[in-house]
This record gives C-alpha cells, sequence and structure tokens, in this order.
C-alpha cells in the first residue's frame, strides 16, 4: 500500500458526516442541521502512524443512482478518483434506512467502513445494536461513533488504512437476488456487458445492468455513446417493466429497492444483532414536534421565532451600532484633522471612512442576526420549518425541498443568494430546481440587511422589527408569487413528491454556535474589506472625477467673498456680537459650500450618469444619488450602502459635527415615505450580484441566469413605481 490513502466519507444528509469530518481533520466546515447543506466536496487530512491520510467529505446522498446532482457528484469522486476506501458514516437512530447507501456501496465493489453514528442517542432510545455481528454478516468493518464529540474518530481511521492495506486485493461486490423475473435477464445483461467490455474499464458489469433496470439516465446516455450494445440493454429494459408491470403492478426500480431493504431486514433480524426494547421511550423530539410541527400552532410558532429574531437583534444589537457610528465619527474627524485638505482627504475620510465605515457599522447586527439563525440552524428546526413550509410551496409550483435553498439564501435573514442557489442541486425535478434559482434572490440576504437596517432605522425607528419582519414576509411572498407565475408560464412542468427526514433536535454546543456565527461573520467582513473597499473607492473616484471647472469654483469662491462682507455690514449695521457675527458667517458659508459639493457630485462622472437614467428612475422616487448607489448594487448589494456614505460625506462641509448615515439620511427632504418604501421594494427585488450571477449561470445556464437579471430588475422596476405613485397620490 502507498504511503499516503484516499479516504472518502459518504452518508445520508444529517447523519454526521461532516461532524466528523471536521472532528478528523480540524477544519472549520460549515455544519447545518438538515439536508441538502453539503453540497460540493471537501477535503482535510489526517497523519496515522506516519501514513497521510487523505480525506474526502463528499455530498449527502441516499442514493448512488443520479437521481439528483449531489448523487452524481457523489458517485463520481468514488468511481474516478479511485478512492481507496469509503468510509459510510450511518445514523444508527434509523439504520435500515441508512444501510441501504452501504448495500449500494457494497454492490459497486467498494471497499468500505461502516461507522454508526449517534450511538449515544441510540443508547437513549432502549436500542441495543451489535456492531461485531453486523460487520460479521456485512463482511465489512464496523466501528461506533459520536461524531458531535469526537468519539471513535481514530477507529474510523485505524479501520479505513487496514481495509486500505488489503486494497491491492480484488473486492467482490455483493449480489443480491431480485427475484425470479428480474435475475434471469439481469443475469444476461451482465454477460453481455461483460462480453462487449461495455464501460467494465469504470464500473462492474452487475452493476452497469442494475443502473439500466433503475433507468439511470446518466449511464444510460454513457452507454449510448459507447457502443450499439446499449440499444439492445434498453430493449432487455423494456421487457423487465412489462413482466414488472403484469406481474406485480409495480416497476424495476421499485422492486429492485424492496429485495435491497429485504436483504437488510435479513441482516438485522438475526439472532443478537439489533436489540429494541420491549417498550421504547417515546422520542423527545417527538414530544417538541407535536407542538413545534403542529398543523396550526407550528406555523404561528414560526412566525413568533422569525419576529423575536428580528426584536433581539434591533434590541441588543442597537447599541453596539451606535457605538461603531460614533467611532467611524471621529475616525473621519480624526483624519480630517491630520491630512491637509485635497484629494487624499476626500479620498479616505469620504472615500475609505465614509463608505466602508457604513457597512462595517452594521456588523453588530448582522453578528447577533447570524448567532440566532445559526442557534436554530444547528437545533434542528430549520428542518421543521421546511416540513411546514411544504404544503405552502407546493401550491406555488414548488417543491418542498426547495424551501431549503430559500432558507439558506436568506428566508431566515443573514443567508447567501450563492450557497442557496447552489443548494437546489437537491431538487431532482429540473423546471423546480430552475424556478427555486430565479427566485432564490429575492430572500433578505445578508448582503440586503445593512440597506434595509439604514432606512428602517432612519424612517421607522419606532417600529425597526416590526418593519424588517414584514420585508421577510414580502420577500417570501415575492419569491412564491413570481414561481407561481414562472411555473405557469416559461417554466411548465409537473410537480415531484417530497420526502423529507426530520433530524432529531439536539441542543448547540456554545463552541459550534460561536465558530459557524463568527465564520458568517468574518466572510461579511473580509467582503468589506476587500470587494466592497475597492469598489467604495472607485466609487469614490467616479463620484470626485471630473472636478469642477475652474470657473465654476472661482464663482462659489467669490460668492464665499460677497457673504463674508454681507455678514460683516450686517455685523456693524445690527450690532451682532463677535459670537453671533460668526454662528451668522458660519451658515452662509455652509449653504454655499453646500451648493459647491452638490454641483461637483453632478458634474462628476457618477453624477452625469446618475443623471442619464433619472428620467425613468424618478418614477419610483429615486434621485441621481440613489441611482449612483443601485447601479453599485449589482456589484454587491452592500455597495448601495457604501455609495450612499460617500456621496453623503462629500457632501458634508462641517467635519466637527459628525453624524451618522442614518442621520443624514433622515434629514434629508428628498426621503419621504413612499420614496423609502419604494426604494426597500427595490432593492429586495432587482437583479442578484454579480457573484450570484455566476453562481446561477453555473447551475443552470448563462441564458436562464441573465433571463433573472432583466426579468427581476424589471418586476422590481414595476413595483417600486407603483408603491411610489400611489403613496405619493395619497
Amino acid at each position: 500500500m502507498a504511503e499516503n490513502i484516499t479516504v472518502a466519507l459518504a452518508g445520508n444528509p444529517n447523519c454526521g458526516k461532516t461532524t466528523m469530518f471536521n472532528a478528523i481533520t480540524g477544519a472549520h466546515q460549515r455544519v447545518g442541521n438538515y439536508p441538502g447543506i453539503t453540497v460540493e466536496r471537501k477535503e482535510g487530512s489526517y497523519r496515522h502512524n506516519g501514513k497521510e491520510v487523505h480525506l474526502i467529505d463528499i455530498p449527502g446522498t441516499y442514493s448512488l443512482t443520479a437521481y439528483s446532482l449531489e448523487e452524481v457528484v457523489a458517485r463520481e469522486v468514488l468511481v474516478d478518483e479511485k478512492v481507496d476506501v469509503v468510509v459510510d458514516i450511518i445514523d444508527a437512530t434509523a439504520l435500515e434506512r441508512s444501510l441501504y447507501l452501504a448495500v449500494q456501496f457494497m454492490e459497486l465493489g467498494i471497499p468500505l467502513v461502516l461507522a454508526l453514528n449517534m450511538m449515544d442517542e441510540v443508547k437513549k432510545k432502549g436500542i441495543r445494536i451489535n456492531s461485531k455481528s453486523l460487520g460479521e454478516l456485512l463482511q465489512v468493518p464496523v466501528v461506533e461513533t459520536v461524531a458531535r464529540k469526537g468519539d471513535g474518530k481514530e477507529d474510523i481511521v485505524r479501520e479505513a488504512v487496514a481495509v486500505a492495506r488489503k486494497s491491492g486485493h480484488e473486492w467482490k461486490p455483493l449480489e443480491i437476488s431480485y427475484g425470479p423475473d428480474i435475475d434471469p435477464i439481469l443475469a444476461g445483461m451482465t454477460h453481455m456487458i461483460e462480453a462487449a467490455n461495455f464501460m467494465t474499464e469504470r464500473y462492474p458489469a452487475r452493476w452497469i445492468a442494475l443502473k439500466y433496470l433503475e433507468g439511470d439516465e446518466k449511464i444510460m446516455a454513457a452507454g449510448r455513446q459507447t457502443g450499439s450494445i446499449s440499444r439492445k440493454l434498453e430493449e432487455m429494459v423494456i421487457t423487465v417493466e412489462e413482466l414488472c408491470q403484469k406481474n406485480f403492478n409495480s416497476y424495476p426500480e421499485a422492486i429492485i429497492a424492496d429485495h435491497r431493504y429485504g436483504f437488510i431486514n435479513s441482516v438485522l433480524r438475526q439472532p443478537n444483532v439489533l436489540v429494541t426494547a420491549s417498550h421504547e421511550r417515546f422520542d423527545q423530539s417527538d414530544r417538541l414536534d407535536k407542538v413545534l410541527a403542529h398543523k396550526l400552532l407550528g406555523p404561528a410558532i414560526m412566525i413568533a421565532v422569525l419576529y423575536a429574531i428580528f426584536h433581539i437583534t434591533f434590541t441588543v444589537g442597537e447599541y453596539p451600532k451606535g457605538w461603531l457610528d460614533v467611532f467611524f465619527g471621529w475616525l473621519g474627524e480624526t483624519f480630517t484633522s491630520l491630512i491637509p485638505e485635497g484629494l487624499v482627504q476626500s479620498l479616505i475620510v469620504s472615500g475609505i471612512i465614509g463608505g466602508v465605515g457604513s457597512v462595517l457599522s452594521f456588523v453588530p447586527l448582522i453578528l447577533i442576526m447570524f448567532a440566532l439563525v445559526t442557534f436554530l440552524e444547528d437545533l434542528g428546526y430549520m428542518a421543521r420549518v421546511a416540513y411546514m413550509m411544504d404544503r405552502v410551496v407546493r401550491v406555488f409550483g414548488l417543491h418542498g425541498a426547495s424551501v431549503m435553498p430559500l432558507i439558506i439564501s436568506g428566508g431566515l435573514p443573514g443567508g447567501c443568494a450563492v450557497p442557496g442557489v447552489m443548494a437546489a442541486r437537491t431538487l431532482r425535478s429540473p423546471k423546480e430546481r430552475l424556478a427555486t434559482i430565479i427566485t432564490a434572490p429575492f430572500q433578505v440576504c445578508g448582503a440586503k440587511i445593512p440597506v434595509f437596517v439604514l432606512l428602517v432605522g432612519a424612517f421607522f425607528e419606532q417600529s425597526q422589527a416590526k418593519i424588517m419582519f414584514f420585508i421577510t414576509l414580502g420577500a417570501w411572498a415575492a419569491s412564491l408569487v413570481v414561481s407561481r407565475i414562472l411555473r405557469w408560464t416559461v417554466i411548465k412542468g409537473e410537480s415531484t413528491p417530497f420526502i423529507m427526514e426530520l433530524p432529531p433536535y439536539r441542543l448547540p454546543t456554545l463552541r459550534g454556535v460561536l465558530t459557524h456565527t463568527w465564520d458568517r461573520t468574518w466572510q461579511y467582513l473580509k467582503k468589506a474589506g476587500t470587494v466592497i473597499l475597492a469598489i467604495a473607492i472607485l466609487l469614490w473616484a467616479a463620484m470626485t472625477f471630473p472636478q469642477l471647472p475652474a470657473n465654476q469654483v472661482e464663482n462659489y469662491e467669490q460668492q464665499k467673498a460677497v457673504a463674508e462682507q454681507e455678514v460683516a455690514a450686517t455685523a456693524t449695521r445690527e450690532n451682532l456680537s463677535d459670537e453671533d457675527k460668526d454662528k451668522l458667517l458660519k451658515e452662509k458659508l455652509s449653504e454655499i459650500a453646500d451648493k459647491q459639493s452638490e454641483a461637483a457630485l453632478e458634474y462628476s462622472v457618477a453624477g452625469r450618469l446618475g443623471h442619464a437614467i433619472e428620467p425613468v428612475m424618478s418614477l419610483a422616487g429615486f434621485n441621481w444619488q440613489t441611482n449612483i448607489a443601485l447601479i453599485g448594487g449589482f456589484a454587491a448589494k452592500e455597495v448601495i450602502v457604501a455609495t450612499l456614505g460617500t456621496a453623503y460625506s462629500l457632501g458634508t462641509v462641517d467635519p466637527e459635527e459628525p453624524e451618522s448615515l442614518t442621520q443624514k439620511i433622515a434629514a434629508d427632504p428628498h426621503w419621504t415615505i413612499p420614496a423609502v418604501l419604494s426604494l426597500i421594494i427595490f432593492v429586495l427585488l432587482y437583479a442578484p450580484c454579480f457573484v450570484t450571477v455566476v453562481a446561477m449561470a453555473r447551475e443552470s445556464s448563462w441564458n436562464w441566469a441573465l433571463f433573472a437579471v432583466a426579468f427581476n430588475t424589471v418586476l422590481a422596476y414595476v413595483i417600486a413605481v407603483m408603491v411610489y405613485q400611489v403613496g405619493s397620490g395619497i
């Protein structure tokens, strides 16, 4: 055996696979307590007795038949990368269901180790599993583990290394009898495949035949490109289908699944393999679900939980946010006094501190919201939300599995549309997956939160939690209604059934919640310090250059000189004190400086662009400054706040009296309530950020990604215009 071995960690969603991967490798990977979170491969390493053990955390899957993209990815890793051994993490509380995947590994002939996870919960339920007897019957090593505590990780590595030592030997694939109607034809197909060497360099011949019988589109498509034998195999499949329909009123895939479960049951019913207490205790999770997932109480509690998240966020986060506002105000004032007046001062104070500082001031609110949502995810409550939402989303043409991508995208605020779009891979129907991908960006992602918090804090100070709550409900309504429209028009297709596992409730560890919260917050900070910083500087340049012509600057200087003369004359005529004279002069000069700053902004590249689209955007209540911010928002939604911060900072003429961006926005007479509501709706619905668009293109196509950009923006504009025009007319 080579010094280095490759181990693939596999298992059903929510079996603790990723938790065990983290425990072995020490990697800080995101762990969610619901199906579908691990959609991409993760890698790590571990040293065992001088050997480098390379681990791959493949996507969670229930089957190796290519129904979903996750199953395709999992199978390709196992087959194409020639892993030395697979460790199948088994949810021991659901042993029969979990072993279904293990049986498929054995049929594929892959070296295998079974890890019975959650053994602490098995014992609490009064169940005893004889892992030694189970291993002897299946002829594979079996170890007992508790992934969240790290128990059994050394045993997993030891057994994996031991199995890898035998990897040079031929591993005989498991052969299960599928009954008198299927077995003879299966044998004939296998012989035909072996004789023609039909894809046997990648898969065992019998396994290929099984995939044809199960209707595996990926295998059949590859077979059609390989040789004419594929047509003969498909004809044999039709013969089996006719037999199954005639004799059992069923189809081959269902009969194959039944026989696999029959094999599993025959193993588990052997003496002393699985012993269940005569009076099995009612599971604590079931007790909680009688209330939390109740038909009527469940949705009410879910809405209350959502509202509580906002209430706690704004109540607790108001204080640290205020401290950061004061800090960045002080920082801007300090740099103003240290750096001579000019472009460098403007870049640092207005471009960087005014732009990036405006985004960073919302970190406390984001952090608190992330912590609350992470707690709910790790608790297991999020899966109940998906379960309760299933009946609702199906009415609107989505699949129950669409709920998790929507939640990940920001269904509970603070998510991100990129992993949300990727999580749509779990949907088997291409039509339902596409509808989910297009509507997921409507949710309140972490990038939109600073924009909404800014506007809500400025104009709805007494009702911040309520308004944010209604914004979130509006996002859900938009996703559902638009999905229904799309499924009636451009994405027609039948709905597919929804089956979901509800994981047991588990009290998250403080370390886990803090780690996951910090991971999310760090991504936000990193974005603010890189992407947002770069865009803020570019926007500062666009709002600064070209500068006002010399004749206009001279005109404003002359106005200031005239103002000084007028104030001096007024002071002499009215016998004003020096203090009153200085105050009057300051007011006059500030008024002229405000006009000069606004003129400079309008003359800049950004100002001209903002004015160019103002005739159209003014119908929605947006002025040219807002237009600039919305254009920047195509790159990243946080840029909207950064742009407004820069614009209002460039307009500030009294750095000795710094105000927060919220205060400046609230004092601007342009911002009426209809204009604010119009902007909230537009930001909620218009084109996804650029990174999300790329993710959408990868998961569907560039045509659909560009369709989403255009469709979402037009939809946002139409609704924003309606809200502003109706609101202004009242």
